[in-house]
């Protein structure tokens, strides 16, 4: 792409190639550089409705530094460079996203025409479901990117870091109760595959089947009818509950003819999915909800430890002691069972309020219900895929991690919105 919208369809478009590089979900902080040129260039610079609660929330966030140190009862570990690190990527992360917003809002539609956007997303749901085909056939390919050789081994050893540069297809969990492989592909997790998958075919739809023609429409059901595959594999409770809500969302939302087609597709995907082989596998999973104590315990710990902090949080998560069957910290010879799991890693909010307390939560909250209220009576195709979008933000924020990709998704999804509605601060 020429013009000053390049930088966005290098992120998107590009996406394979940065994961494979090992930048991954880094790429947009690499990126918000020539974004912020571009900005700079044609000052002075529009700002969306709202956009001040995400202003606070990167002054909370910048704030909560102050708290890097300190470790709140019942929680364990050193001060040391890998908290450090954790905190100026998600700092960097947050601020790239900021200029993003900016830089997409202020390009104009003949510069970037709002259905380029939405098929570019489009493109990267292409590429998703194709990382997850990868992870279900090929659940044991990974390689060491450019980036992970040239880190020095004590940034690279780092947990959070290795999940961001090391690219492997597929994350090995005993979810059933034995080994099985979750598509992940081509971004840092599991459950980040799960909720970038649901966004971007809301996009895909919108993109290929709403505004497509023919061609489009057939790719759109036979890539869909792929998507199926890697979706019931990745064994995503969030994600399945996430279609599900937007299945609903649609067919309260539309009228008419519209909403005969969609509850009619819903019935024929319904059926053909019961006489699949995939059905059992959702049977199994269902069957198997281990991990509802491991998040109790996580959710309860880290709620417990952000009273003792509740304004500015802790800038970074903490380890709990113990975990959800005993009190012993970490993995030994006699309790192969014992663990430590980091605190706010079961979904946004509770990352949110471990590292920013209960105010950095309720403004991301906030940032995210305002937009629902705003657009809500736009009723486009692209006005209720982003509506939709803000809505699936409030849902996976309690099971998802909206860092590292996915909430560059839920960003660019409220940059559409903005975009859409033409409504300035």
């Amino acid at each position: 792409m020429r013009g000053p919208a390049w930088p966005i369809g290098a992120l998107l478009i590009g996406y394979p190639v940065w994961w494979a590089l090992g930048f991954g979900g880094l790429s947009v902080i690499v990126l918000a550089v020539p974004m912020a040129v571009v900005l700079w260039r044609r000052r002075p610079i529009r700002v969306p409705r709202g956009f001040g609660l995400w202003l606070l929330l990167l002054a909370g966030y910048t704030v909560s530094a102050l708290m890097l140190a300190d470790m709140p009862p019942d929680t364990y570990g050193a001060f040391n460079a890998g908290r450090v690190i954790g905190y100026l990527i998600r700092f960097a992360l947050y601020a790239a996203l900021l200029i993003m917003v900016l830089y997409l809002g202020n390009l104009t539609e003949r510069e970037l025409p709002q259905l380029r956007l939405v098929r570019m997303l489009g493109v990267l749901f292409v590429t998703t479901v194709a990382g997850g085909l990868l992870g279900v056939f090929f659940p044991r390919l990974e390689f060491t990117s450019p980036v992970e050789m040239v880190l020095p081994g004590w940034i690279s050893d780092n947990a959070f870091v290795q999940n961001l540069i090391h690219p492997t297809a597929a994350q090995t969990q005993k979810v059933l109760g034995y080994a099985s492989p979750r598509p992940e592909a081509p971004f840092e997790w599991a459950n980040a595959w799960g909720s970038n998958v649901s966004v971007l075919l809301i996009w895909f739809v919108v993109g290929w089947w709403v505004y497509g023609g023919g061609g489009r429409k057939a790719v759109a059901i036979a890539l869909t009818a792929v998507a199926a595959i890697p979706i019931v594999y990745s064994l995503n409770r969030g994600l399945w509950i996430g279609l599900g809500l937007a299945g609903l969302y649609l067919i309260v939302r539309v009228g008419g003819r519209t909403r005969l087609a969609l509850c009619a597709t819903a019935v024929a995907a319904t059926l053909a999915f019961a006489l699949s082989p995939l059905a059992s596998l959702v049977g199994q999973r269902l069957d198997n909800p281990h991990s509802n104590d491991i998040r109790a315990f996580t959710v309860s710990a880290t709620i417990s430890a952000a009273t003792h902090s509740p304004i500015i949080g802790y800038g970074n998560t903490r380890n709990a002691m113990g975990n959800h069957r005993t009190i012993t910290t970490g993995k030994t010879e006699w309790c192969g069972g014992c663990g430590h799991p980091p605190l706010g890693s079961d979904g946004q909010l509770w990352l949110l309020i471990i590292t920013q307390g209960f105010v950095g939560a309720a403004l991301y909250v906030a940032f995210f219900l305002g937009a629902i209220r705003r657009h809500w009576p736009d009723r486009s195709p692209i006005g209720l895929a982003g509506v939709l979008v803000m809505i699936l933000v409030l849902l996976y924020m309690f099971v998802y991690d909206g860092l590292v990709t996915p909430l560059s998704l839920y960003l660019i999804s409220f940059a559409l919105l903005w975009r859409n509605s033409g409504e300035t601060a």
